[in-house]
């Protein structure tokens, strides 16, 4: 959201939102090591570095009507989210079908669309509605997500360990 404003409102705090928002890219891979190992954890941290990278270039050529780079970045970024779900879903096939992957992904872009459009056309009330339905929908990954991993490593997640964890 922070690089959404910073970009279409002309900050200069563009450059210092972008770094924060791959930054966090970098923590979901690293968030992942412990549980499917480094290999993958780098190999997530590319895709969803990518899936910044592109969004930046979506966004500059939507500032600029630049509708010919625009289409090219669209394209390659829901391509990106199509590798982002077949990465999840290799990693846990039991609890993270493909078919929920991408239409985890393509929600997420989708709304992310529609909030930097609401904002590029100064459309205030479309942009605080388009980021509260990003919001939430980002909650929703977060329990698909973690649900599948419990589900997957379900002696990693029994009550008994929680709460020998606590203990410990």
């Amino acid at each position: 959201r922070m690089y959404i404003i910073s970009v279409t409102s002309e900050l200069t705090d563009a450059d210092f939102a972008a770094q924060r928002l791959l930054q966090n890219q970098l923590d979901i891979g690293n968030a992942i090591k412990p549980i499917y190992g480094d290999a993958a954890g780098e190999q997530l941290t590319s895709l969803l570095n990518d899936h910044i990278l592109i969004a930046a270039e979506l966004l500059s050529a939507a500032k600029a009507g630049d509708n010919t780079a625009f289409e090219d970045a669209n394209s390659r970024w829901y391509e990106n989210a199509d590798q982002i779900a077949a990465f999840l879903q290799s990693a846990n096939p039991d609890h993270w079908p493909l078919a929920d992957m991408q239409s985890m992904m393509k929600s997420h872009l989708d709304l992310t669309l529609d909030e930097a459009t609401a904002r590029l056309n100064e459309d205030w009330a479309g942009d605080v509605a388009a980021y509260d339905k990003v919001h939430d929908e980002i909650l929703h990954m977060a329990d698909m997500l973690s649900d599948g991993i419990i589900q997957q490593f379900p002696k990693q997640f029994a009550r008994q360990n929680i709460s020998q964890q606590k203990m410990d």
